[in-house]
């Protein structure tokens, strides 16, 4: 199925002609059809002669009901531009023009109307309709002479129509979904109903979604599905599509929110934008209306220049890179600018002289956006969150799996695509080169100086540093677990324990040495002699210096303040092995010849390894 959305003039012929080509009659309220006059979206669909089959958004010409007009055509990918022989250009003509041409609409077709009320005036509507056409996306489009009423030039529409869908490039069925809603009913023994123009990804029933929307944002299912009044397990695009959803209201529901794949779409309240067409953004006006799609939000306006601002929504939509945007004045009713967006995720600008850097940034800023910039700004910045934002070359949002990383057969920029030189792939992040080097300076940096402060540590917590490696500009962000492990393994040091140390460091004992060496010999002698606590002092050995020679892995300590060799343990195994099994702490006392002050905890230590399992409050046995 392919869309498309009429436009033009009130009182042009554009539901008449809808109706015409269709059979179906587009008004849907009894008002419009009463007074003749199309207030809201009106829908109709018909097969061409090629099998392609056609759905109409028929949208109002009358100024009062621009917002209505920018919802219907927002979403759709081809649109019909009506002008009537008998009136030729008029305000609204060109109110619709500027706004096909702020959301870069750029298939459609021109059809001049009512050629039977006026066939003298056909040549100069045409040259009138070329002119006002001039410079925008329909410049070139087709244009068709017909009457609705006699059915002159019907045939000529018809294959027209059939050339323009032809020639119109196939949307993405893969692609991730977003589908702006322009009604919500409830129907009885159903429930909640929404419809919109699906442009890019499929919907299947069963599927998991989430609506974003003015009143609610939740998870929700697909329920069932029509298009064009039938039962669908699956649409792909472009089509006009009803869903029955689950677990939501209707009344929670409202047009302008949108049905998206989870988890796939930035959710933003704040984007920087270039000017595309219309007045210049530093003109003075600051309170707007933004429309995309078939959302019509409140803005801020923040002007960098001319050309680049900051737009402040009231409320949350799902918007990427290059989206197409018109801004309306809510006292006018025609477009004040159309602009596309460049950034969803933009710095916060509180110095002076910010607005004026941020425009210099934006105005060599590609529409696709820059993975370069982006990932220089902050550092590394996930893979998955470039492609959300749609970002080219980061990879396919569509294809990234929940770890973040890009399917090999990502066409997008996926997981094999090429970098820009300064930016590395490390499991599913992108990082900048440069600030990849300056974390392992100061990696290395903050593990010098900890250990020259504290020689007898055996290393710097791993914290620490991390905690020094996010006080650099741009900091490590957080979750970058992989990042922490490159960035220490590139800076030469290697982590055991939890500190980061230089490889073969180990602790020094300064004064204390002679005290661990002369235990060392005691425990070498008998493994099973620990020192009381009066030899220890004896020997110097306080809980710092005795922490620091276990962290080198020169003693063990057990429970009670007891200290052993490392290799005491392996050495208890091997006489208890030989008891008769199971075996009670006091034979294990006498196997091993030492104390129940030493034995307790030692067997204690065994058990807590898995060597040694306790059966009961006597006994225990070697595990096999």
């Amino acid at each position: 199925m392919f869309v498309v959305a009429t436009a033009g003039h009130v009182d042009h012929g554009k539901s008449t002609l809808v109706k015409a080509l269709t059979g179906m009659e587009p008004d849907r309220w009894e008002e419009e059809r009463r007074r003749g006059l199309t207030i809201d979206l009106g829908f109709a669909w018909t097969t061409l002669p090629s099998g392609r089959e056609v759905a109409f958004v028929d949208v109002p010409g009358h100024e009062r009901f621009l917002s209505n007009m920018l919802a219907g055509v927002g979403p759709a990918p081809i649109v019909c531009f009506v002008i009537a022989a008998d009136k030729g250009w008029q305000a609204q003509s060109s109110d619709h023009r500027d706004a096909i041409t702020a959301l870069g609409i750029d298939r459609g077709l021109v059809v001049i109307t009512r050629a039977d009320l006026a066939p003298d005036t056909i040549a100069a509507t045409e040259a009138q309709v070329r002119t006002q056409l001039q410079g925008t996306p329909l410049a070139e489009a087709p244009i068709v002479t017909v009457s609705a009423t006699t059915g002159e030039g019907m045939d000529d529409l018809v294959a027209r129509l059939d050339e323009v869908t032809a020639a119109a490039p196939a949307p993405d069925p893969a692609a991730r979904v977003r589908l702006w809603l322009d009604r919500a009913f409830s129907i009885t023994g159903a429930g909640t109903v929404v419809t919109g123009t699906l442009t890019a990804g499929t919907l299947r029933v069963g599927q998991r979604m989430e609506l974003v929307g003015a009143s609610t944002s939740a998870r929700t299912g697909i329920r069932g599905m029509q298009s064009r009044e039938s039962s669908a397990e699956v649409v792909t695009p472009a089509a006009r599509v009803a869903v029955n959803l689950r677990d939501v209201s209707a009344d929670d529901i409202h047009r302008g929110d949108a049905l998206i794949t989870p988890d796939a779409w930035p959710i933003v309240t704040v984007v920087d934008v270039r000017r595309t067409m219309g007045e210049p953004l530093d003109d003075g006006v600051h309170e707007l209306m933004l429309h995309i799609g078939t959302a019509a939000v409140p803005v801020r306006l923040r002007p960098f220049d001319a050309d680049h601002a900051r737009l402040t929504l009231d409320r949350p939509l799902p918007l990427e890179l290059g989206d197409r945007v018109v801004l309306r004045n809510p006292g006018s009713r025609n477009v004040f600018a159309g602009v596309v967006v460049l950034d969803v995720d933009p710095p916060e600008l509180g110095r002076r002289g910010d607005g004026v850097r941020r425009a210099a940034e934006l105005a060599d800023r590609p529409v696709t956006g820059d993975v370069l910039a982006e990932v220089a700004r902050r550092g590394a910045v996930e893979r998955a969150v470039l492609a959300r934002f749609g970002v080219v070359g980061a990879g396919s949002a569509s294809s990234i799996d929940a770890s973040g990383v890009a399917g090999a057969a990502d066409a997008g920029g996926g997981a094999g695509a090429t970098l820009p030189a300064g930016v590395e792939a490390l499991d599913g992040w992108l990082v900048h080169t440069p600030t990849l080097e300056a974390w392992v300076t100061a990696a290395r940096e903050t593990v010098s100086r900890q250990l020259a402060a504290q020689p007898m540590a055996a290393g710097v917590p791993v914290k620490v540093v991390i905690e020094a490696l996010r006080r650099t500009d741009p900091p490590l962000p957080d979750g970058g677990g992989a990042l922490v492990a490159t960035t220490i393994g590139r800076a030469g040091l290697e982590t055991a324990d939890g500190m980061v140390r230089p490889p073969g460091h180990t602790a020094d004992l300064g004064p204390a040495e002679a005290g661990v060496a002369a235990l060392e010999r005691r425990l070498a002698a008998d493994p099973f002699d620990a020192p009381e606590a009066d030899d220890l002092r004896a020997l110097r050995l306080g809980a710092r210096e005795l922490a620091v020679a276990e962290k080198a892995g020169r003693v063990l300590r057990l429970g009670d303040g007891v200290v052993v060799s490392p290799r005491t343990p392996a050495q208890a195994m091997r006489l208890l092995a030989g008891l008769a099994q199971p075996f009670t702490t006091s034979q294990a006392r006498q196997a091993l010849g030492t104390t129940r002050r030493v034995v307790i905890p030692l067997l204690e230590h065994l058990d807590g390894r898995g060597w040694t399992r306790r059966l009961d409050g006597s006994h225990r046995e070697v595990v096999r």
